[in-house]
């Protein structure tokens, strides 16, 4: 069912279209009739045809409109207004990109400029149209600007170029197959015969001219070229053929009510009959003339006077129109600046209340992950108080078995030393069959005393209660023998002298010795304690 609906939507949208685009095909035959007899009827229909497009947004129809809208100021002498339109429709085009009504617009601009003697700028024109017309492969557009070319070099007198302009046009209108625009060239080449008194080419010319106008069927272009060939045939000396071929532009012009081709037909045959001798017929034309030119003369100033009326309605309405829109577009500004005012205020409201509800969001939860911080905190600082607490006992366990296993030592040491002067005393006796056993005795409580494994426990047990104080007391000296470490601990437990030397094995003469030996490879200054700077290390 919806597509359905869908489908009787498209469906009418499209026959709303073509309704539209044949209104709008019609409303410009209309308007393409009404330019020659009545400008000013076509100029108010164009004026409502661009409001209608300006309000449906159909930007090409709006600039065409504007365009035929120049091409009538300009055909009515109103160049100012001409050149206004253009350029308004130039802009248009330029905006929407179309290329093609771009190019025939400036084509326009370039045949202003022409007709307004400003040849520069009408080259100008017809360049940039050529260039967009060769972009889009547009024969016929092409066509229509190389013949305005040739006009430029017509108008200078440069007639080669003239003709090469020309003959490309019309290899273009051929190639387009546009009869009509053939013909225009044909009358053109005609005309620069005529001028360089190449009558048989400019008869030649203007009779293909006329061949083509006729097979287009188009009578208002063909009562000129009529004309022309009679000019030729006058000024050939053939009257009687002049005459017959400007009567026939007499009664098109008559048929089709164009004064101006009246005015121009009867001074030409008034012309002929002149050069014939025939002076009544003579006068009789050339005041015929003069008063089909008084016509033209007055049909122009009433048409004129009717065009300007239209104009200065058309300005007044616009500025009318300029004005309302200016007051719909400030009245669309304030509604919709209250409206944006209303939303901020409303927006503004939800985001302090959302922000409001977000900061008592986040303070709940800043307070909850502080107070679990702060339970993290406490946790570890129990963590290492108990810590703290299992490393000391630990340390203190250490301690008291360094302590004992030094009092062991020394314990250890003063047996073996006693033991080791009783045999000493024995072996001064004279009792020879006990003196080798003695010394053998003696021999090892010498060994008992430096036991290297006694040491390594006592080193191990040291670290773990002072640790990396080895590596400390190395930083002051690198001559540091395995004795003066061992003495250099000891001294660190601040043992006296006594159980040091008995620790060590020696004398406390040589224990003295040993320290004043330590001192100098501590590199310590003379009357400096020694014990004491072991103890600050």
């Amino acid at each position: 069912m919806i597509k359905q609906i869908y489908f009787i939507f498209v469906v009418a949208c499209l026959l709303l279209s073509s309704t539209v685009l044949n209104a709008q095909t019609d409303q410009m035959a209309v308007v393409r009739s009404l330019i020659q007899k009545h400008p000013d009827s076509a100029l108010i229909l164009l004026k409502k045809m661009h409001v209608q497009a300006t309000e449906r947004d159909d930007a090409a129809t709006a600039g065409l409109c504007l365009q035929q809208m120049g091409q009538i100021c300009y055909n009515q002498g109103h160049y100012a207004k001409a050149l206004e339109f253009y350029l308004h429709a130039d802009k248009i085009f330029a905006t929407q990109q179309n290329k093609d009504l771009s190019a025939a617009n400036m084509s326009e601009m370039g045949v202003f400029y022409y007709y307004n003697k400003q040849l520069d700028k009408s080259r100008i024109q017809y360049n940039k149209a050529l260039a967009i017309y060769k972009q889009t492969h547009n024969k016929k557009g092409q066509a229509e600007i190389f013949g305005n070319i040739g006009h430029l070099y017509e108008k200078q007198h440069r007639y080669d170029s003239a003709f090469y302009y020309q003959h490309l046009a019309l290899a273009n209108y051929t190639a387009a197959n546009y009869k009509q625009g053939a013909a225009k060239i044909y009358e053109n080449m005609g005309s620069i015969y005529e001028d360089l008194a190449q009558y048989d080419s400019a008869y030649v010319n203007f009779n293909r001219s006329l061949l083509l106008y006729n097979e287009d069927h188009n009578q208002i272009a063909s009562i000129e070229v009529i004309n022309n060939l009679g000019d030729v045939l006058r000024k050939t000396g053939k009257y009687e053929a002049s005459i017959i071929q400007t009567r026939k532009a007499y009664n098109l012009a008559n048929q089709t009510g164009n004064t101006y081709q009246l005015a121009a037909s009867t001074r030409d045959m008034g012309k002929a009959y002149e050069l014939m001798n025939r002076m009544d017929s003579a006068y009789y034309y050339a005041e015929l003339s003069r008063k089909y030119s008084l016509d033209v003369y007055s049909k122009d100033g009433v048409e004129q006077t009717a065009f300007l009326q239209v104009l200065y309605d058309i300005d007044k309405k616009s500025s009318e129109i300029t004005r309302l829109n200016n007051s719909r577009k400030i009245n669309n500004i304030i509604a919709i600046a209250g409206i944006s005012v209303v939303i901020l205020v409303i927006i503004l409201g939800i985001v302090i209340f959302s922000r409001q509800r977000l900061k008592i969001k986040d303070q709940k939860a800043l307070a909850r992950e502080k107070e679990a911080q702060h339970e993290l905190v406490q946790l570890e600082l129990k963590n290492r108080a108990l810590e703290d607490e299992r490393l000391k006992q630990q340390l203190e366990t250490k301690d008291r078995e360094l302590s004992t296993h030094t009092l062991n030592l020394i314990s250890n040491n003063q047996l073996l030393e006693h033991l080791r002067g009783t045999l000493q005393a024995m072996v001064k006796e004279d009792k020879r069959d006990q003196k080798k056993q003695m010394q053998q005795i003696i021999l090892q409580i010498n060994e008992s005393f430096n036991h290297e494994q006694h040491w390594k426990e006592f080193t191990t047990a040291f670290e773990q209660v002072h640790q990396s104080f080895f590596d400390s007391i190395k930083k002051y000296s690198s001559e540091l023998t395995s004795a003066d470490i061992r003495l250099i601990a000891l001294l660190r437990m601040n043992l006296p002298s006594t159980d040091i030397a008995t620790l060590l094995g020696i004398s406390t003469d040589s224990l003295r010795v040993s320290r004043y030996r330590l001192r100098k490879k501590l590199n310590m200054e003379q009357g400096e304690n020694l014990t004491a700077f072991i103890q600050a290390l």
